[in-house]
């Protein structure tokens, strides 16, 4: 586990309610700007996560695809990547 999810940061909440994520908590985490969030307080604790992503099924080139019924800001190269590598070492377990 990386230092953004191991260790507690501390920040703190404006008068409008917002509070900013550090930059190391939102690239652990993967949020980029304009992402949905899905926020919920569980057991005295605030827990934010990736709103879940709509899709459908569509067949492209004989193959079928997920399509994201919603606009998805595009992958960066590090993000291909991560998942990339990710993807391949749930192969290999």
């Amino acid at each position: 586990m990386s230092d953004a999810t191991s260790d507690a940061m501390t920040v703190k909440m404006d008068r409008a309610g917002r509070v900013v994520l550090p930059k190391a908590v939102r690239e652990e985490a993967g949020f980029v700007p304009g992402a949905p969030l899905r926020i919920r307080v569980r057991d005295g604790r605030v827990e934010i996560e990736a709103a879940p992503l709509r899709y459908r099924i569509v067949m492209h080139r004989g193959f079928k695809v997920a399509e994201a019924l919603d606009p998805v800001p595009p992958l960066t190269a590090e993000e291909v990547r991560r998942l990339t590598r990710s993807l391949r070492e749930r192969r290999t377990e």
